[in-house]
């Protein structure tokens, strides 16, 4: 079964046959023992820090259809090396678009996403309204502002409603969450600890939904929530909004109640805080091992995997637009 690895400073990357070989640096420049990894058990590439590669290894990823996520010195996903859409057919392209221009069309799906990342949310606060945390009035909050979702007449009211919903959402963290003070959303950069998780995760969550936009016959710049824009891939934050409150906030919730992410976890940097080297590999140890937990989905009746649920997004999303399905249905956890 093929996996996504994370590589930490992974040093020189190259091929070696049908492996990839890593000469990884020391502490003080040293080459250590170098490492290989058959290539046929890859899935992606995860990269943190910096690599040291040529052409050659690229057009050997491409073949194997391998992509390659890069994350820079402040633990900011910067890009991906993508390999050539080999699943992408024209009539599809055309449906993508065609849902696009069509503001009645686009409206229907954009409201369907936002129904499904308020859902996943309300259930996590319900979870632990459940556990005494003080959070009725977010929920009740969210609730209401989820009633306004099939009045709105244009995308930008949709974005509010959205936007608001994360608001009140964020707020009940300080409650959920001991040990850490929340103090409001801080993207760029991030503030305290909680942003620098939330940052993080919602990043490897892109990342995610890029990998599984990949293997479908979708289009990865071609959104209906968000605009798509230059230089980004708008349907991966599309879909990933119905995926963080379930893969990303979840796992932060978990990750710091249980005290397996601590203070020496973190650095300050520049009055900005991120995950250290050490940090981020005990939150992509937890991610990855999240990923390949099963659940019993009721619909396909079968175990299937939460990064499996992410592609089978995609596949919801695709059936619709070429008409196999009259409605897409976003994922909402029904436990």
């Amino acid at each position: 079964m093929k996996k996504a690895y994370y590589l930490f400073n992974p040093g020189r990357m190259s091929r070696k046959d049908h492996t990839l070989r890593f000469d990884p640096l020391g502490e003080e420049g040293d080459k250590k023992k170098p490492r290989y990894l058959p290539v046929s058990g890859v899935s992606a590439l995860y990269v943190f820090g910096s690599v040291d590669t040529n052409s050659a290894l690229y057009n050997f990823l491409g073949r194997k259809h391998i992509p390659v996520h890069f994350f820079d010195y402040y633990r900011h996903y910067t890009g991906s090396f993508s390999p050539k859409e080999y699943l992408l057919a024209g009539k599809m392209l055309v449906a993508q678009t065609d849902a696009y221009r069509s503001k009645k069309h686009r409206l229907k799906i954009a409201g369907t996403i936002v129904d499904g990342a308020t859902f996943n949310m309300l259930k996590n606060l319900r979870y632990y309204l459940n556990r005494g945390k003080l959070i009725l009035t977010q929920i009740e909050q969210i609730e209401l502002l989820r009633s306004s979702i099939p009045k709105v007449r244009s995308i930008s009211e949709l974005m509010g409603i959205e936007g608001n919903c994360k608001q009140v959402y964020y707020s009940a963290f300080e409650e959920i969450i001991e040990g850490y003070a929340w103090e409001g959303r801080r993207k760029r950069p991030p503030k305290n600890e909680l942003n620098a998780l939330v940052s993080f995760g919602n990043a490897m969550c892109y990342s995610l939904c890029l990998d599984a936009i990949y293997n479908s016959q979708l289009n990865p710049t071609i959104s209906y929530l968000h605009e798509p824009g230059v230089r980004r891939y708008s349907l991966c934050l599309d879909i990933s909004e119905i995926f963080k409150p379930i893969l990303v906030d979840r796992l932060i919730f978990r990750l710091c109640n249980r005290r397996e992410i601590r203070n020496q976890h973190f650095e300050f940097i520049d009055d900005a805080c991120f995950l250290s080297d050490s940090g981020r590999k005990v939150f992509v140890k937890a991610w990855e091992e999240r990923l390949q937990q099963s659940i019993q989905h009721r619909n396909l009746n079968r175990s299937v995997s939460y990064r499996h649920l992410v592609r089978l997004e995609c596949y919801k999303i695709a059936k619709h637009l070429i008409g196999m399905d009259s409605e897409y249905k976003p994922f909402k956890i029904w436990w």
